[in-house]
């Protein structure tokens, strides 16, 4: 059976909306994909003004932004549809909704982008909510990209997502996986990345650091990178998340302290993140043995998000991850662009099916699970 499957976006960065039309089929437990479609639809200043400030809502305003969201993004899905002539073809629209609050400690996470509207919108069966399940079970909610890693993309050793957060994922060797629910699966958020890296540029006028040239013109200010490669969520064992706030409210006024010209703020935030990612992967190395490959060669990292982009940023983590033995493999735009959006279409297609769709290794949630709301769009 091939599903057919709209898969929806909207990361921490706000960039927009990423939307992808792709066809999954599976095969004695194989899973294959192929991507119809693609769109990123830009959110207009106020969108972006109103989701950055929606921590700050009372509750009932929060729920009618909740609303209006939801029907924004049935719009969006309703226009990518038309514009691409895919009527009656859509089977099933997953959409992650943007992140407003992030608290796993207190087992709560929240979305926003009502799937009762997007299902109202475009009459379509929706999932969504695909958090809740896992954060109510004692786990970080995240990251929860690493099912669509494992299932649909099974030949690297690393993957490294460079979004609004960084996070990392890898393969474990069988032998280091002792609960038959466990996957050989690890994965947690790194440090916070183009979210920080975004706003540094606004400074200075610009959405982003175009190829990363403010910032390899910039200097490196020593004393603030060792402040923030002090902070104490770098030393905390994984299963592990990060909240938007944490860039924003945490490092970017740490960053703003210094009263640092924008190119080296950027340039400093650029070797921040490169090796906040090499420790990460070093620490996996060292205590997970995580090759997947045979004798001495090299792993591999898989690079995808918006900060694959950064032409700067990833000439700076290859050299930073060479001499750990890892090599940097960066694909195509539309992998770079849409993984995570596939993903998304993945999980819905997996919760539709009643299948496990986030790793409890991943997490550490007391169990794998089946995670996401459903919405008929109509009878």
């Amino acid at each position: 059976m091939v599903y057919k499957v709209i898969g929806v976006m909207s990361g921490s960065s706000m960039d927009g909306l990423d939307i992808v039309y792709v066809h999954f089929q599976e095969t004695t437990g194989k899973w294959r994909y192929e991507i119809i479609q693609t769109a990123c639809y830009e959110f207009t200043a106020d969108w972006i003004d109103r989701l950055a400030k929606s921590t700050e809502l009372s509750a009932k305003d929060y729920l009618i932004l909740h609303a209006e969201f939801g029907h924004y993004i049935g719009s969006q899905v309703n226009r990518f549809i038309s514009e691409y002539g895919l009527q009656y073809q859509i089977q099933l629209i997953t959409s992650h909704g943007h992140t407003s609050f992030h608290l796993p400690h207190k087992k709560m996470t929240a979305q926003l982008g009502d799937g009762a509207a997007i299902a109202a919108s475009t009459g379509i069966n929706v999932i969504c909510d695909l958090r809740s399940i896992d954060v109510a079970l004692g786990g970080q909610g995240a990251p929860i990209v690493p099912i669509g890693e494992k299932l649909l993309l099974d030949d690297f050793d690393f993957f490294l997502n460079l979004g609004g957060i960084a996070n990392i994922s890898c393969h474990v060797n069988s032998n280091q996986v002792s609960n038959e629910n466990k996957s050989p699966f690890i994965a947690f958020d790194v440090c916070p990345a183009n979210r920080v890296l975004n706003m540094l540029a606004g400074e200075s006028g610009k959405k982003f650091d175009k190829d990363g040239l403010m910032a390899e013109k910039g200097m490196i200010h020593y004393e603030l990178l060792e402040e923030l490669d002090l902070l104490e969520y770098y030393s905390l064992p994984y299963p592990k998340s990060l909240a938007n706030d944490f860039g924003t409210e945490v490092i970017y006024p740490l960053i703003q302290k210094k009263s640092l010209s924008t190119g080296d703020a950027l340039r400093t935030y650029v070797e921040h993140i490169c090796e906040q990612i090499k420790r990460a992967a070093a620490r996996l190395d060292r205590e997970l043995n995580t090759s997947v490959n045979s004798g001495g060669s090299k792993r591999k990292m898989f690079v995808t998000g918006g900060g694959a982009h950064n032409l700067f940023l990833i000439q700076r983590l290859k050299e930073a991850l060479s001499p750990v033995g890892i090599e940097l493999i960066v694909p195509g735009n539309q992998l770079i662009d849409f993984k995570e959006a596939l993903t998304m279409g993945l999980i819905g297609v997996l919760r539709w099916r009643e299948e496990i769709n986030v790793l409890s290794s991943v997490t550490g949630a007391l169990r794998s699970s089946i995670g996401g709301s459903v919405w008929i769009g109509q009878e």
